[in-house]
C-alpha cells in the first residue's frame, strides 16, 4: 500500500508532511530518508497553531481530510453520501487513510518523542488558540476515525462530517477577505480567523432596524427571494454590528460572509465565480461604503448589484454600510457643471441609481438623550457596574460631550472607560 495510489485525496494542504511521515511509516518512498525530528516539529508548530491534542498524528490526518476539496467532498457537502463510482474511488481512499490511522506511531525512532506526541497535551488556558470550534470539530473527528472497526465506517464518519460541517475553508470558518494576486492570477479568498462575537442582543435599541434586517437575512438563509441590503444612518449606531451580527447569528445554517473593499470592486466577477456553486449562502460585505465624485469603482458595483450580462448567483447578497443615503459625494459645485450637461439628467440618474439597486434600505439614527441613556444603563448591567443610576447618567452625559456625541459608539466607549478606571481602583 503506497499513498502514492491516492486517486481523489491529492494535494494535501500540508502535502510534503504529509509524504515525509508516510515515508517514515512504509507508506511511501523517497531517495533520502526523512528526518523525523522534523516531522514531529512541524506536528508540534500545528498543534500550538490549531490548538490540537491527543494523538497529533491523527489530528494531522483528520485536519487534512477536512480541508480537502475535491469531487467527493464538495458533493458529501451538498447531498451526504456521494454513490456511485465517486463513492467507491473514495472509498479505496479511505483505505489507504485508515492505514495511516491504525500505523503505531511509537514504532517509530525516536519512540520518547512520539510517546509525547501521540498523547500531547496543550499548553495551559492562556496558550494561542487558532480557533476552538474548528479545533473541536478536528479533534472529535480523529477520534471518531481512530475509533472505526473498518473503511466503511471509516467513510460514514467522514462523508457525516462533510455533510453537517462542509469542507475546507468555506465549511470551517465564518468570514473571509480577498486577496488579490497579479494581473490575470485568480483572487485568493483567505479566512478571518478571530471574528467578533456581536449577536442582536447586545445591539441595545434599533429594534424595528434589526427586524427588517432579521426578515431579509431569514428569507435569504432559507432560499426564499431576498434583496440586496443597504445600512444608512449616522457614526456609532450600530450598522456594522448589526452586520456581524447577521453572521454569527446565521453561521450554523450555512451563512458565510465575504468583506470587500472599494478598491477590490474589479475582483467581485472572479470572487462571485469561486462561490457561485458551492453549498452555503454568502454575503458579500462593503462596510463605511461611499465614492469620492471622481472615484468610479462603483459602475463595476451597479453591474454587480444588478444590470450586468451574467446573473448573480443565487446564493450571494450584497449588505453595504454607509453614512452616505446616496453613496456617491454631492458638492453645490456639481449644479453649475450639470447647467453645462446637455443632458444633465443622465448625470444625476446614473449617480443616483446606485443606492436604488439595494432592495432594501435601514436607516440608523442617533439616538436622543433617553435613548443615549438606556443604552448606557443596558451595557452597564452587561458589565455588572455598581454606580448609581443618576451618577452613571451624569458622567454618560457628560463624556458624550466631548467624545462624539450621542451614540451607541459613544455610550460603549464610556462603559470601557468606567471598566479600565473601575480596574485601576
Amino acid at each position: 500500500m503506497d499513498i502514492n495510489e491516492l486517486v481523489i485525496y491529492r494535494n494535501l494542504e500540508h502535502q510534503e508532511l504529509f509524504e515525509e511521515m508516510a515515508c517514515l511509516m512504509g507508506y511511501a518512498s523517497r531517495e533520502e530518508k526523512p528526518d523525523a525530528f522534523h516531522c514531529g516539529g512541524r506536528l508540534v508548530e500545528l498543534a500550538v497553531n490549531y490548538g490540537f491534542e491527543g494523538n497529533l498524528w491523527h489530528c494531522f490526518l483528520a485536519f487534512c481530510l477536512a480541508n480537502n476539496e475535491n469531487a467527493y467532498t464538495t458533493t458529501c457537502e451538498i447531498t451526504g453520501a456521494a454513490g456511485g463510482s465517486l463513492d467507491e474511488l473514495a472509498r479505496e481512499d479511505f483505505g489507504i487513510f485508515k492505514a495511516l490511522f491504525d500505523y503505531d506511531i511509537l514504532k517509530l525512532e525516536p519512540s520518547g518523542m512520539w510517546r509525547q506526541l501521540s498523547a500531547y497535551r496543550p499548553a495551559g488556558k492562556g496558550s494561542r488558540v487558532f480557533n476552538k470550534r474548528i479545533r473541536d470539530r478536528i479533534v472529535n473527528l480523529a477520534v471518531q476515525l481512530e475509533e472505526s472497526g473498518d473503511v466503511e465506517e471509516f467513510q460514514s464518519h467522514v462523508s457525516e462530517f462533510y455533510r453537517e460541517f462542509g469542507v475546507g475553508k468555506f465549511g470551517l470558518n465564518k468570514a473571509f477577505r480577498i486577496v488579490e494576486k497579479d494581473e490575470g492570477q485568480t483572487v485568493l479568498i483567505d479566512p478571518i480567523i478571530n471574528v467578533e462575537h456581536v449577536y442582536f442582543k447586545d445591539i441595545v435599541g434599533y429594534e424595528l432596524q434589526k427586524q427588517k434586517l432579521i426578515e431579509n437575512t431569514e428569507a435569504f438563509v432559507e432560499g426564499r427571494e431576498a434583496n440586496n441590503v443597504l445600512l444608512f444612518g449616522d457614526a456609532g449606531t450600530g450598522k456594522s454590528s448589526s452586520v456581524k451580527a447577521v453572521l454569527n447569528e446565521y453561521y450554523s445554517r450555512g451563512l458565510r460572509i465575504i468583506e470587500v473593499y472599494k478598491h477590490q470592486f474589479k475582483a467581485l466577477s472572479d470572487v462571485l465565480e469561486q462561490i457561485k456553486d458551492r453549498n452555503y449562502k454568502f454575503i458579500i460585505y462593503m462596510d463605511d461604503l461611499s465614492f469620492e465624485d471622481y472615484e468610479l469603482e462603483y459602475k463595476y458595483l451597479k453591474a454587480i448589484l444588478e444590470g450586468g450580462l451574467g446573473k448573480r448567483p443565487d446564493n450571494v447578497l450584497i449588505y453595504a454600510t454607509s453614512n452616505r443615503r446616496h453613496l456617491i459625494r454631492e458638492k453645490f459645485s456639481d449644479k453649475r457643471e450639470l447647467d453645462d450637461e446637455l443632458h444633465n439628467n443622465d448625470t444625476v440618474q446614473e449617480k443616483l441609481s446606485l443606492a436604488s439597486r439595494f432592495g432594501v434600505t435601514i436607516y440608523f439614527g442617533s439616538p436622543d438623550k433617553r435613548q443615549f441613556e438606556t443604552i448606557v444603563k443596558a451595557l452597564a448591567d452587561r458589565c455588572h457596574l455598581d454606580m448609581p443610576e443618576d451618577e452613571l447618567y451624569r458622567e454618560a452625559n457628560k463624556w458624550e460631550l466631548s467624545h462624539g456625541g450621542l451614540s451607541g459608539r459613544t455610550a460603549s466607549q464610556f462603559i470601557t472607560h468606567l471598566l479600565g478606571r473601575q480596574r485601576m481602583d
